[in-house]
């Protein structure tokens, strides 16, 4: 999904992953996606986003290969939604890391409070995006849990696959 210009065909691997994740939807799309958040009204409302944008996003998002429809019951209804595939969970360490440097070098407007990353493992906080600063293993969404005071929430990360 180009957000400039078409990189795809570039030999620079920073711009091809710019040419799928420049649009900054898109990593709040799979940061909600890991939450559970894969429901297409729970995103739309979540992210403050128009239906028509959303839309968008997830078609382009699917045909990148980071999310895949998945059914869920709605009632009597069979409904889609959407869950990261693995290439989308490999982005893990980069939104921890953004994050991490969010918490680090910008502002925290008033009122807010840190957002702690609970590697549940070891049950340590980390500051680090990929391995845990405290124990050393390597972090997945399924034993990661966000912690932000600013929404009283303490919400653990769903595996590839996942819809709740």
């Amino acid at each position: 999904m180009p957000l400039r210009s078409d990189w795809s065909g570039e030999f620079c691997p920073i711009r091809r992953s710019l040419d799928v994740l420049g649009d900054p939807w898109v990593l709040l799309i799979i940061r909600d996606v890991l939450h559970g958040r894969g429901r297409f009204d729970v995103l739309r409302d979540n992210l403050g986003i128009s239906e028509p944008v959303l839309s968008r996003r997830l078609q382009t998002m699917v045909e990148a290969g980071l999310l895949v429809r998945v059914d869920y019951a709605d009632g009597p209804r069979t409904r889609q939604g959407y869950a990261a595939t693995d290439a989308a969970a490999e982005l893990l360490p980069v939104l921890q890391q953004l994050a991490v440097w969010g918490e680090r070098h910008t502002v925290m407007p008033a009122g807010g409070a840190h957002m702690a990353l609970i590697h549940e493992t070891c049950g340590d906080e980390t500051t680090s995006g990929e391995t845990c600063s405290s124990c050393g293993a390597a972090l997945s969404a399924g034993q990661m849990t966000w912690v932000k005071p600013w929404k009283h929430a303490r919400d653990r990360l769903q595996p590839a696959g996942t819809l709740l």
